[in-house]
């Protein structure tokens, strides 16, 4: 059985790229430009910040920092529908990148309510 942690953090990192294929994609006008810098920095901070919470200091800390996760995770979410009814990439590549990104926002919720649970027991 993988480890759940390591099994995520992957997840993340593979959600990065998707997000950094997004970005790559884009064209080069003004908007484009605008959103694919705010998504690239929003899609791919949920990887990084992951690892933090993982090495977090305390259990306050690492609630903390998953709520970060979510809610870059969150931004990115919003940027993609931006994305999807602007029509700037193939709808599918938004789409499976859009539902990816609703999966890993259910997991944090459902992480943070257990963390916040066990915190106050």
């Amino acid at each position: 059985m993988p480890n759940k942690p390591l099994s995520l953090e992957n997840r993340l990192i593979d959600f990065s790229i998707l997000i950094i294929n997004i970005c790559e994609s884009l064209p080069t006008n003004y908007a484009a430009k605008h959103l694919g810098n705010q998504m690239l920095r929003s899609g791919t901070s949920p990887a990084l910040n992951y690892g933090e919470a993982q090495r977090a200091e305390s259990k306050k800390d690492f609630i903390h920092k998953m709520k970060i996760c979510l809610k870059e995770l969150h931004e990115t979410s919003v940027i993609l529908k931006i994305l999807s009814k602007k029509e700037y990439n193939p709808k599918d590549k938004v789409l499976l990148t859009l539902k990816e990104n609703r999966e890993l926002i259910a997991i944090f919720v459902s992480s943070i309510k257990t963390a916040q649970k066990t915190l106050t027991s």
